[in-house]
């Protein structure tokens, strides 16, 4: 359950507006936004400055985030050891002695390191001290990212409780989505994208590994038969797998956890690519609007 003044009812209500707000803000804008390999990037860059160290203390210039930051924020980690960073979906979790940092990029978040008196920029929001030279600071312009600190079982928390499994795990695999997809009549990109069948695929690796399995986005997913729904899952791997080593794909807002951006967007197929021609086939890539996002496909190369 989570720690602070945060109780599972107001939390509920809290996550009914928020989507609500979220899904507001991806009609009018159709805003890219860190995906589950920017995640990992950021995680990956954070991870060696802070797992064994000890926080000093948090500096919170601005709480109305997507939830308001905890107010004792500062006394709640001084002291504590950070004892791992690990990521669930788009969720970095911090493993201190006492408790856990659940933290979201939101639309337009990212962590950077810096020296503890680097001055802050605007929309620099909130450090947590690490040691006694560093900070790890972040940085929201829309302020839709979160920060929670959780007492107990944070898988259990209700951000985390109802995932669905890690797209690069043994447990997702062709067999599981096919079963699960059965009589099913939604879209298998909306499909794809329901963190409750697969947690962290977001807009652009959807879009990506589609193209890449040959699939038309709009396709009923009960209508996907086992073999492509085994390819789409390896090509979901895949895609996944490529953005991460290439560390990210560069968003507008996105940085990594270094501040460098992400690399992966000159290697996209479709995304991006409305009237472009298809890399395959030469077809031009068609855009349009599937449950109020931006979705590219190539008519002749996915089925």
């Amino acid at each position: 359950m989570p720690g602070g003044s945060t109780t599972a009812k107001p939390l509920d209500r809290a996550l009914h507006h928020a989507a609500k707000a979220d899904l507001k803000t991806r009609e009018t804008t159709d805003a890219p936004m860190p995906e589950l390999p920017e995640v990992e990037t950021t995680l990956r860059g954070l991870k060696p400055a802070m797992v064994g160290q000890t926080l000093n203390g948090a500096v919170v210039r601005e709480r109305r985030l997507r939830w308001p930051v905890p107010r004792n924020l500062n006394a709640l980690v001084r002291g504590q050891r950070v004892q791992g960073l690990s990521r669930r979906g788009k969720y970095l979790l911090v493993e201190l002695q006492r408790g856990t940092l659940l933290l979201h990029l939101g639309m337009s978040g990212s962590f950077r390191i810096v020296a503890s008196g680097q001055a802050a920029r605007t929309h620099d929001h909130v450090d947590l001290l690490v040691g006694s030279a560093t900070c790890v600071r972040f940085n929201d312009p829309r302020r839709f990212g979160s920060i929670h600190y959780l007492r107990g079982d944070p898988f259990q928390h209700p951000l985390l409780a109802k995932l669905g499994p890690e797209p690069l795990s043994a447990e997702f695999n062709g067999t599981y989505l096919w079963r699960i997809a059965r009589n099913r009549r939604v879209a298998i990109k909306s499909f794809l994208m329901n963190s409750q069948i697969v947690v962290g695929v977001g807009n652009i690796y959807a879009n990506e590994a589609l193209f890449l399995a040959g699939i038309h986005p709009a396709r009923s997913a009960g209508r996907i038969a086992l073999p492509r729904m085994t390819r789409l899952v390896e090509s979901v791997a895949k895609v996944l797998g490529q953005a991460i080593a290439k560390g990210g794909t560069t968003l507008r807002d996105f940085t990594a956890g270094d501040g460098q951006p992400g690399y992966f967007q000159q290697a996209l197929q479709v995304y991006g690519r409305q009237d472009q021609p298809c890399n395959h086939c030469g077809t031009s890539v068609r855009l349009k609007q599937q449950g109020q996002r931006a979705t590219y496909y190539c008519p002749s190369c996915q089925r």
